[in-house]
């Protein structure tokens, strides 16, 4: 059994992981990892992460790190669950470079999305506390809804209406 990931393990993953990026990769955390670094969560069960471009060297890794460090990662973002409107590169801020690995937070915008889509309490809370922290604001939220509601037909599992009020129920108190 591994244990869940404080901000300490993950400094200590991000490190061993950086190591072996042969390149310049931009590595993008998500979800719990994202409130622990932020600050509004002690721990995460999950390391969420992407690449891009993606990195063999350090996918090969990622089983050797999960070993040594006992942590659980996932690659995981929410363009896998929701289709994510371009841009969210630049829309993810950085966290720390190192060596040849920037480690960034993907897109706290599209990371309250796709929290919001999948609906659980925990989830529901996170997207609180990223408006909380100024990382998310009503009107950000809406605007990249709109920009991907036309390709939500990408994603059968989705039900575009429910959707919307799901969004437009997280953000009635607060108007764009």
């Amino acid at each position: 059994m591994r244990e869940v990931a404080d901000r300490e393990r993950i400094g200590a993953f991000m490190t061993a992981l950086a190591r072996h990026a042969t390149a310049d990769v931009d590595v993008f955390l998500v979800g719990g990892t994202s409130a622990v670094l932020v600050g509004w969560r002690a721990t995460t069960i999950d390391v969420d992460l992407v690449f891009r471009p993606e990195s063999d060297a350090m996918l090969r890794a990622i089983p050797m790190l999960k070993e040594r460090l006992q942590l659980n990662v996932e690659l995981a973002s929410p363009d896998l669950f929701i289709p994510v409107p371009p841009g969210w590169e630049q829309r993810s801020p950085v966290i720390i470079r190192i060596g040849r690995a920037t480690f960034r937070h993907f897109d706290f915008v599209a990371q309250a999305l796709a929290k919001i889509e999948r609906g659980h309490a925990r989830d529901l809370a996170d997207v609180h506390a990223m408006l909380s922290h100024g990382l998310i604001n009503a009107a950000s939220v809406h605007e990249q809804f709109a920009l991907m509601e036309p390709e939500l037909f990408r994603f059968p599992a989705i039900d575009p209406p429910s959707f919307r009020r799901a969004v437009d129920a997280v953000f009635s108190p607060i108007r764009p």
